[in-house]
């Protein structure tokens, strides 16, 4: 004998139907829908809910045509199964004396008639088979209560809705809803209701479901937002609020959503976040707010986002990024800045955010350079700087990024790679320069990038690539260079020769030159041809007739270097004191189209012998020429042809050197005037000091006596003391 099947569950509102004329939140209206979509019975509603009856026993009602679509292959009751009685009372369970055991009505235990069939052998009744039988004592085991809650929109959910019990799902998109929808189960965790006409929420609209965790309420027309709507969802994770009408946001509003996790305000018509908009979000992780009219961000406005690891700023009218405003995000990972109009990146203004491993800055046509000391004091692993006007590498901001890992610099009027660029980049592994106007990939570009595992110069004006532009080529991996003219010489021979291990990512980088080979992918040519087709001839220098130049000082200087070879050789010249002047070289000396020397305003100790080196991937040749400077200062240009000068020439240097001779005499003339006057000035106040000191003895008397000499001369000549008189003058 088989046991009694067990009592029926709880009631639950997920459970649709119960006693009592109706099954709580259904009404008529419900209730005739439901006995529409009964096959074929007229019989009228009773006291079990909206359950369809056979003769006198409640029978399950068939499940509308969206259960059937929105969860195929649920194991649905059938509705043919008949009763073990029947008889044609109106009662929906038999009359006294009969054996109640077998069919109960949905008033008495709420389950709407789904119980099976009670006998003291367990049997079906007649008609039933013994799997259908089965299947229905386990439903009810198993969870008949989803089961009745699909089978009757009437008790569980909206007329309007989709419902997924199994995720206590309720979705009412596109339903011209101007309202939150009644009827809506208090478990609902998931709750869409995209795509509709609700204009506000108040305070108590989503009241009745405390258990919501997400709710969508994208493409609304939603223009405001009353504190208190969301206060009594505390279990709320996720909330959308895209495409809507807002223009702003009261402080307070999300004040108690402490587990949200994710805010979306994209699309909407914000102008200003106020202080503390977003005061209590302390669960927040990514925040969109994209697609707005914001032109100010107030200096605490993300005040509380201490667990914010996302930001997205796209699509609005802000002129500045404000340090302050973003201090408060110390746990920030990941910032988007696109579509923005600031021309500036100021120094430091992200140095704030200690825990930043992503930035990314797209469509900022004002961004002309990246300043050195923009991107100091971050840790980035991810930087990248797309569809801006960055004409040059930002090698000096990029300076301080040591643990950058992907650089992407794509969509940026870089027109070369200059040697030494990304240098300090030791953990470089990902470097993208696609959709730029980049020609040159200097050697030893690519200096210090030991790590580097993928390059980008897809989509570029590029001729070739040389092997030597690299730290290593042997830790490269992927290699995009399809959408160049490449030039197939003997430069790319490298990566032919590496074709087999490298990966092109899919795509065919062809030859644009030489003709013979245009429009033929690099793989197509077997190896036993490469060494035929991919060559370089070696540079030639056409005139090699020594240059001898003689030169006045101040005049400007010019020697001629034309060299050819396939490829295109480039050349520089070697000043005498050993300095390397190419056409980048700044000063009064520098290379020509063409590879001629330029020098303005020669000097005395440019005065020596020059070097032109032409070069390729095929070799060299060099040529030398000489100048000789002389002192005198010449207002005239002295070609590298000009063997004497012109009548023109001489007379402006003589008229030159007679101005300068009238100056030194002139000059002369004023000294010694100077002098004299100085002179003269001294005497005259010796004269007057003199005089102011009164009247003078002029004349004085001096006796002298001579010393005794023995002698008869010394004794003619006694005759006593000698005076002189003397007069001072």
């Amino acid at each position: 004998m088989l046991p009694q099947p067990p009592p029926p569950p709880p009631r639950s509102p997920w459970a649709g139907g119960g006693g009592g004329g109706g099954g709580g939140r259904g009404s008529s209206r419900r209730r005739a829908g439901q006995r529409a979509r009964r096959s074929g019975e007229k019989e009228a509603a009773g006291g079990g809910g909206g359950a369809a009856r056979l003769g006198s026993c409640p029978l399950p009602s068939p499940p509308p045509p969206e259960w059937r679509r929105r969860w195929p292959g649920r194991a649905q009751p059938r509705s043919n199964v008949p009763c073990r009685r029947q008889q044609p009372q109106p009662s929906p369970c038999p009359g006294a004396g009969e054996d109640t055991r077998s069919c109960r009505g949905a008033s008495e235990d709420g389950d709407m008639g789904l119980r099976p069939h009670a006998s003291p052998q367990h049997t079906p009744p007649p008609g039933v088979p013994q799997a259908t039988h089965a299947m229905l004592r386990w439903l009810w085991l198993l969870g008949l209560p989803l089961v009745l809650w699909a089978a009757s929109p009437a008790g569980g959910c909206p007329a309007r809705c989709d419902c997924a019990p199994q995720l206590r799902m309720v979705a009412c998109p596109r339903r011209r809803l101007t309202s939150i929808p009644e009827g809506i189960p208090s478990e609902t965790r998931v709750l869409e209701l995209s795509k509709n006409r609700i204009r506000c929420l108040n305070p108590g609209d989503l009241a009745p479901f405390p258990l919501l965790e997400e709710l969508d309420l994208s493409e609304n027309i939603i223009a405001h937002v009353e504190p208190g709507a969301f206060g009594h969802l505390p279990r709320l994770r996720s909330l959308r609020l895209r495409g809507n009408q807002l223009k702003l946001i009261p402080p307070g509003v999300f004040a108690q959503l402490a587990n949200l996790t994710l805010l979306d305000l994209s699309e909407n018509q914000l102008v200003i976040l106020l202080d503390f908009t977003f005061q209590g979000l302390r669960s927040l992780q990514s925040l969109e707010v994209a697609d707005n009219h914001l032109v100010f961000i107030s200096p605490r406005a993300f005040a509380g986002l201490l667990g914010l690891r996302q930001l997205t700023l796209e699509r609005c009218n802000l002129t500045a990024l404000s340090a302050e405003a973003l201090a408060p995000l110390q746990g920030l990972e990941a910032l988007r800045l696109r579509h923005l109009g600031i021309a500036a990146l100021e120094d430091q203004s992200l140095g704030h955010l200690p825990h930043l491993r992503h930035l990314e800055i797209d469509s900022w046509p004002p961004l002309v350079a990246l300043a050195a000391g923009s991107l100091r004091g971050l840790n980035l692993s991810s930087l990248s700087v797309t569809h801006t006007n960055v004409s040059a590498v930002p090698a000096a901001a990029l300076r301080h990024l040591a643990h950058l890992a992907t650089l992407n610099l794509s969509h940026n009027p870089i027109g070369a790679v200059p040697r030494g660029a990304f240098r300090d980049l030791l953990r470089l592994r990902e470097l993208h320069l696609a959709g730029a106007r980049l020609a040159v990939v200097e050697p030893q570009a690519f200096l210090g990038l030991r790590q580097m595992r993928l390059l980008n110069l897809s989509d570029n004006l590029l001729s070739t690539l040389e092997e030597g532009a690299f730290h290593s080529v042997h830790t490269l991996e992927t290699l995009r260079v399809d959408r160049n003219p490449l030039a197939c010489d003997c430069r790319l021979l490298w990566v032919l020769q590496r074709r087999k291990t490298l990966n092109f990512d899919g795509q065919r980088p062809a030859c644009s030159s030489p003709a013979a080979l245009r429009g033929d992918a690099l793989w197509d040519f077997p190896d036993s041809v490469l060494f035929d087709y991919f060559v370089c001839q070696k540079p030639k220098i056409r005139d090699r007739k020594l240059q001898h130049v003689s030169a006045h000082q101040g005049q400007t200087v010019s020697f001629l270097c034309r060299a050819e070879g396939q490829p295109a050789p480039a050349v520089v010249w070697v000043s005498p004191r050993h300095r390397v002047i190419t056409a980048t070289s700044s000063g009064r000396a520098s290379v020509l189209p063409g590879g001629t020397l330029e020098i303005r305003s020669a000097l005395v100790q440019d005065s020596g012998t020059y070097i032109c080196i032409a070069s390729n991937a095929g070799g060299n040749d060099t040529y030398f020429a000489t100048l000789t400077v002389r002192g005198s200062p010449v207002n005239r240009t002295l070609g590298s042809g000009e063997a004497n000068a012109t009548a023109r020439n001489d007379t402006q240097v003589l008229l030159k050197f007679t101005l300068d001779l009238k100056t030194i005499l002139v000059s002369t003339a004023m000294g010694c005037i100077t002098f004299l006057g100085v002179v003269l000035f001294c005497f005259l106040l010796l004269f007057v000091w003199s005089r102011g000191r009164g009247q003078h003895k002029n004349n004085f008397s001096v006796e002298y006596s001579f010393r005794k000499v023995d002698g008869p001369a010394a004794a003619a000549g006694q005759g006593g003391a000698r005076k002189f008189n003397m007069k001072m003058i």
